[in-house]
């Protein structure tokens, strides 16, 4: 039996900690389905195909990974691709709390699927999406944070050389 894990996130924009946790996380599972978390309430730098662009050029050197979107319940959309298993990067003990909370309403939910974390790899710790973009709209150097297609659509959004 493939192990499959869904690793969901809004990925706006994917960062090298993401791929960080992509890359082990290949290392336990089979196959892993990078899944962007449609939120319309949240108010996203780029699109869901954008995001999915830059997944697809950020990850095409990295087998057994597939990217998707979905709008629903994780746990529904881990039966219906037959995942075994969600899987989660912690940087710190303050992703601990909402992340615990989420794993048991997903347990409560549906039993079956699991829920993986893994430490962010130390060289990553500080680095989410959010911190990112914040850093860039006012010239941060976070060339080193993101995949280069990634730093370049950052320079496009925020209009920077």
């Amino acid at each position: 039996m493939e192990r499959t894990a869904i690793y969901p996130g809004s990925f706006d924009p994917v960062t090298n900690g993401h791929l960080d946790i992509i890359e082990r996380g290949l290392t336990l599972f089979d196959k892993i389905i990078v899944t962007i978390l449609e939120n319309p309430t949240k108010k996203s730098l780029f699109t869901i195909n954008e995001r999915i662009s830059l997944l697809e050029e950020s990850l095409k050197d990295i087998g057994n990974i597939e990217i998707a979107s979905y709008g629903g319940l994780l746990v529904d959309y881990a039966v219906k691709r037959d995942a075994q298993a969600i899987l989660r990067g912690m940087r710190a003990v303050s992703d601990f709390e909402y992340e615990f909370q989420m794993a048991l309403m997903n347990r409560k939910l549906n039993r079956e699927v699991q829920t993986v974390f893994l430490m962010t790899g130390l060289r990553w710790i500080f680095t989410s999406s959010s911190i990112i973009k914040e850093a860039v709209q006012f010239g941060g150097d976070i060339e080193s944070m993101v995949p280069a297609v990634v730093y370049e659509e950052l320079k496009k959004k925020y209009k920077l050389s």
